[in-house]
C-alpha cells in the first residue's frame, strides 16, 4: 500500500480527492479508494492477495470526519451522516415509515458488519443484493454528495445507482448524507429477505414495501422495491399505481406475477435461477403488503 489519509474534516477529504497527482493517473489502483467502514473494502482486498491480483494502492479514509455521523430528524425529514452504521439504523428511534429500513440493517451481514458498515458504503458499493437499497428506494431517500470544485447536489437515489457497482459518483467526490422526506404517520412499512439462510447471507430476493392509508382504510400511496432480481434493485411502479385506492384487507391477492416480471430482470447464478428469482419476488411482494395491511389496520383500531 502507498498513501494512508485519514482526514478529521470534509473539506481535506475533498481536496485529497481532487489533487491532480492521484486522480490523473494512468494506473486505476493509483488513484485513491475510498475507505468507510471496510467490510467490503478488505475481503476485496484478501482475495487480491490470494490470487496474485492488484489492489488499491493509495486510500482516503473518511472513518474520522465527524461531519460525516449522525442521524437528524426534524419537520422536513430525517438525515442520515455518510457515516452512519447499520446498528445505529437498527437501534434508532425512528418512525414507522423506517421500520422496513430497521428490519434491513438487521440483515446486514452479522453484527460485526453492522457495527462498521455504513449507509453510504452499501449505496457506494452498489451491489445488487444490497440489502438497504430496497427500503431506502420505498423511502424516497436523496443522495447528497460534495465535491471540492463543484459544490454539492443531491441526486434521487433511484438515479443515482446506474448498475452492478455502478453509481453517478465521480472521481473527486464523496456521499455525505443520505435524506428521507417526512413521511406520514399512517405509514407503515417492512422488509422481507430470501436467501440460503436467515443470517450472513446474499439475498436471492429482497422485497421493501411502504403503505400510507387514508381515513378510509384504503391505499393513498404504496411504494414497492425488489432488489437481488435486477443490476439494479428497482420501484414496481406499475404494480404501485394499480394498488393507489384499493382496499388494505385485499392487496396481496391483486399482485400477479406479471406485475413483478415487468419490472425485473433477473440473472441465473448459484444462489438461484432467473425463473425461481421471479416466484420468490412475486411470493415476497404478496407477504409484505399482507404483513403492512396487517400492521396498519392494528395501528387504526
Amino acid at each position: 500500500m502507498g498513501l494512508y489519509l485519514r482526514p478529521t474534516k470534509l473539506a481535506d477529504a475533498l481536496a485529497a480527492l481532487a489533487d491532480p497527482k492521484l486522480t490523473r493517473t494512468p494506473d486505476r489502483i493509483d488513484r485513491l479508494t475510498v475507505l468507510a467502514g471496510g467490510t467490503d473494502f478488505f475481503p476485496a482486498q484478501a482475495a487480491r492477495t490470494a490470487w496474485l491480483q492488484p489492489g488499491p494502492r493509495n486510500v482516503l479514509d473518511i472513518s474520522g470526519i465527524e461531519e460525516l455521523q449522525g442521524i437528524r430528524q426534524d419537520e422536513a425529514g430525517i438525515a442520515f451522516g455518510a457515516l452512519v452504521t447499520w446498528s445505529q439504523i437498527r437501534d434508532a428511534a425512528l418512525p414507522p415509515a423506517c421500520d422496513g429500513l430497521k428490519l434491513a440493517a438487521r440483515e446486514v451481514g452479522g453484527a460485526q458488519v453492522q457495527n462498521r458498515g455504513t449507509i453510504a458504503g452499501n449505496l457506494c458499493n452498489a451491489s445488487p443484493a444490497a440489502d438497504g437499497v430496497p427500503p431506502l428506494l420505498t423511502l424516497d431517500a436523496v443522495v447528497e454528495i460534495a465535491s471540492g470544485a463543484r459544490g454539492r447536489r443531491s441526486v434521487a437515489l433511484g438515479e443515482f445507482i446506474t448498475g452492478n457497482r455502478a453509481t453517478t459518483l465521480a472521481e473527486d467526490e464523496l456521499v455525505i448524507a443520505v435524506r428521507l422526506p417526512r413521511a406520514p404517520a399512517s405509514a407503515r412499512a417492512t422488509f422481507l429477505k430470501l436467501g440460503a439462510r436467515a443470517y450472513l447471507v446474499i439475498s436471492i430476493a429482497s422485497v421493501a414495501v411502504l403503505l400510507e392509508a387514508d381515513a378510509d382504510g384504503r391505499v393513498g400511496r404504496a411504494a414497492i422495491a425488489v432488489g437481488a432480481c435486477s443490476a439494479v434493485p428497482v420501484r414496481l411502479t406499475g404494480l404501485e399505481r394499480e394498488l393507489a385506492g384499493a382496499s388494505r384487507d385485499s392487496l396481496a391477492e391483486r399482485v400477479t406475477a406479471a406485475h413483478v416480471a415487468s419490472a425485473l430482470a433477473p440473472i441465473d447464478d448459484v444462489r438461484g435461477s432467473a425463473r425461481y428469482r421471479l416466484d420468490a419476488a412475486t411470493v415476497l411482494v404478496r407477504r409484505a403488503l399482507a404483513q403492512c395491511a396487517a400492521a396498519g389496520l392494528e395501528a387504526a383500531a
